[in-house]
C-alpha cells in the first residue's frame, strides 16, 4: 500500500490514547512519520490529542508541539471474578463516560478531523466513539496479539483495524477481520540506528572483556524486583560467560551494588549496574548479544526489528495477561524464550546458558525474531491512516 502519489495539501489528525508507553510511544512514532511524509509533498500536518491529565501523553504531546485536550473517562479494574467487576470504583468510573463521549463528540465536531487514530488506553473509547458519531474514519492500532479492551469496545465501529502480528488475525471477530491489516507496532527510527563502540564509550565499559556475549537485562524504567532477584541468583556463573549491563530501576541501586561487592575483580569488570539507560538506549541494544527483559509490545517490537536473541519474564499483573501472550507467540515460533509462572535462578540460568555457549543458536533465533520484525511499521500504519481518509 503506499498512497505517496495522492497526499492532500493538508491533513487533521487526532490522535487518541495513552495512560503508557505502550500506548503513548506508537502513536507518537506514527504522527512524526506522517508529518515526515507530508512535509516532503509540501503538505501540512495538524494534529490533536485527546487523553487523561495524568497519563503519559499528557507529558509527551505537548513536549512535542502537539494540542491536547482532556475528557472524562474511566478506567475499568478487570478481575477474573466477574462479580468483582461491579465494584464501586468500576462503577463510579464507568458513569464518566458518557459525559466523556460528550466532550470529545464536541472536540471531533469542531476539529474535524480527517482521520482519528486510536492506539488504545481507556482514554480511547470516549474519543472513539465520538468518531462514530461525527461520521469519521476511525483506525485503530493494537500493540498487542490480542485486542486490548479500548479497542475490542471499538472494533466494530471502526474504519481499519492495524494489528502488530499476523498471529491477530484469527483472534479477531468474523465480523471485523476483514478491516484488519497487518503493520506491526511502530517503533522510534533511533532504536534502529544504534552503535555498539558508543555504548561501550557512554558507559565507559573498558573493562568488558569483548570476546565474550554481552548481556542487557532490563525490567522497564522502574525496573523489576523479580528480575532484579533472578539475576543476582545466578550474577556469578552470568558473568563467568558474559558481559552484563543491568539496568535495574533507580530505586535498587544501592542494593545490589552492596550484593555485587562481594565479585572479584575480574567478575565485577564485566558488571554494568545502572538505574535508568536513557539516550544511550539505541547504543546499548546494538551492543547486547542477548536481552533479559519485561515482554511488552514495544519491547518486543524493537527486538524483533533488531533481531536481538531474547528471555521473556513476562509481568505476571500486564492487562489481559498480555505479556505472557507476546512472549508465547515468540517462544512457539523458536524467536525467544519465555519464562512463565514464578521463574527461579535456576529456570533463569537454563534459559540463557544455550545462547550464551552456542553462538551459532543465538544467531539462529536473531534471524527468527528478525523474521517477526517489521521496521517499516510506522510507514505501514500511516499508508493505513491516509488509506482510510480517503476512502
Amino acid at each position: 500500500m503506499n498512497t505517496s502519489s495522492v497526499l492532500p495539501r493538508s491533513f487533521r489528525l487526532l490522535v487518541t490514547g495513552g495512560g503508557t508507553g505502550g500506548h503513548t510511544y506508537p502513536a507518537l512514532t506514527a504522527i512524526r512519520t506522517l508529518q515526515g511524509r507530508l512535509a516532503d509533498a509540501g503538505s501540512t500536518l495538524d494534529v490533536l490529542w485527546i487523553g487523561t491529565a495524568d497519563g503519559l501523553e499528557a507529558r509527551v504531546a505537548p513536549a512535542e508541539g502537539i494540542e491536547f485536550k482532556t475528557v472524562s473517562t474511566g478506567k475499568i479494574r478487570r478481575s477474573s471474578n466477574p462479580l468483582k467487576m461491579l465494584s464501586a470504583a468500576n462503577v463510579r468510573d464507568m458513569a464518566r463516560v458518557p459525559l466523556g463521549v460528550a466532550q470529545a463528540r464536541s472536540i471531533v465536531s469542531a476539529f474535524h478531523p480527517d482521520v482519528v487514530l486510536a492506539t488504545g488506553g481507556y482514554v480511547a473509547v470516549p474519543a472513539g466513539l465520538a468518531a462514530r458519531l461525527c461520521r469519521r474514519p476511525l483506525v485503530l492500532h493494537e500493540q498487542t496479539v490480542r485486542l486490548g479492551l479500548a479497542n475490542r469496545k471499538l472494533a466494530s465501529f471502526a474504519t481499519r483495524i492495524a494489528v502488530s502480528s499476523e498471529s491477530s488475525l484469527p483472534l479477531l471477530p468474523d465480523s471485523v477481520r476483514g478491516a484488519a491489516v497487518v503493520t506491526g507496532n511502530p517503533i522510534r527510527p533511533e532504536v534502529l540506528a544504534g552503535h555498539a563502540d558508543k555504548a561501550l564509550q557512554a558507559l565507559e565499559l573498558q573493562e568488558f572483556d569483548r570476546r565474550l556475549p554481552t548481556v542487557y537485562v532490563t525490567g522497564g524504567a522502574q525496573g523489576s524486583q523479580q528480575i532484579n532477584e533472578l539475576v543476582k541468583a545466578v550474577l556469578p556463573w552470568l558473568l563467568g560467560h558474559a558481559n552484563v549491563i543491568h539496568q535495574c530501576g533507580p530505586a535498587n541501586v544501592e542494593e545490589l551494588r552492596r550484593d555485587a561487592a562481594v565479585l572479584s575483580p575480574e567478575l565485577a569488570g564485566r558488571y554494568h549496574l545502572t538505574g535508568f539507560v536513557g539516550p544511550e538506549l539505541p547504543d546499548v541494544l546494538a551492543l547486547a548479544d542477548v536481552v533479559i527483559s519485561r515482554s511488552g509490545a514495544g519491547t518486543l517490537a524493537e527486538l524483533t526489528a533488531l533481531g536481538k536473541p531474547a528471555v521473556f519474564i513476562p509481568l505476571a499483573s500486564s492487562a489481559g495477561n498480555e505479556q505472557a501472550h507476546n512472549a508465547r507467540h515468540l517462544e512457539e515460533a523458536r524467536a525467544a524464550v519465555a519464562l512463565l509462572g514464578e521463574p527461579t535462578g535456576a529456570n533463569l540460568r537454563d534459559a540463557v546458558g544455550p545462547l550464551l555457549t552456542d553462538p551459532a543458536r543465538r544467531e539462529a533465533m536473531a534471524e527468527r525474531a528478525r523474521a517477526h520484525g517489521r521496521p517499516d511499521a510506522a510507514d505501514r500504519l500511516v499508508d493505513v491512516i491516509l488509506s482510510a481518509a480517503s476512502g
